[in-house]
């Protein structure tokens, strides 16, 4: 399943992006309003929890500076990756959007497409409000 998020433009340069998104204590402050936990694991993984759903954990599993940064579930049950993509808008602004790429059989896509498309626009969306 792939879902892929709108471009939002932020007041940070790409390379000031590329530094706040490769510190996982700064995806607390994008989380959606639906957060019920948030924990820094390690200093490249954290776990959250958002309303009704299960908790999850995501570790930086790849970056390619100043361009990318790539989060991975630690679960085998959900395995999915959330790429980050951040380009140079000018004048001190980076464009920002995500994919989500995940392996779920159809019963398990089905139930989670809506969830996780509001999810990554949420994230967005709050990115593009720094």
């Amino acid at each position: 399943m792939k879902l892929e998020s709108q471009k939002v433009t932020a007041d940070k340069s790409q390379q000031e992006m590329f530094q706040f998104l490769t510190n996982v204590e700064n995806y607390e402050q994008i989380m959606p309003s639906s957060k019920e936990k948030f924990e820094v694991l390690t200093e490249d993984s954290f776990l959250f929890q958002l309303k009704g759903m299960p908790e999850i954990r995501l570790k930086i599993v790849e970056t390619n500076e100043p361009n990318l940064v790539v989060l991975g579930s630690t679960s085998d049950k959900f395995p999915f990756q959330l790429k980050t993509h951040i380009t140079d808008a000018g004048n001190e602004k980076s464009e920002v959007n995500m994919d989500f790429e995940g392996k779920f059989n159809a019963m398990m896509s089905m139930m989670i497409k809506a969830p996780l498309k509001k999810f990554i626009t949420a994230l967005t969306e709050n990115i593009g409000k720094l």
